[in-house]
């Protein structure tokens, strides 16, 4: 299972976007830490193994999409 979460950060005009392993509610809790924090960052895992860090300080949203299943085979078209 694997969630997208699109980031919006400011005076940029394209969002982000990241497939993540983590649940809604993972994702929610790190941007919550992040917000609280003093890291001044908010660092997700895509799910190839890269790294996206943000600074808190210039995020606009971030939007949490629904848990999908992956589909495999000919009836996933």
């Amino acid at each position: 299972m694997s969630v997208e979460i699109k980031i919006g950060v400011q005076n940029v005009a394209r969002e982000l976007t990241v497939e993540s392993a983590l649940t809604s509610e993972e994702v929610v809790s790190l941007v919550s830490a992040a917000l609280t924090g003093t890291s001044g960052v908010l660092e997700l895992d895509d799910e190839k193994g890269r790294k996206v860090i943000v600074p808190v300080a210039q995020l606009g949203y971030v939007e949490i999409g629904e848990q999908a299943v992956r589909r495999v085979g000919f009836g996933a078209l």
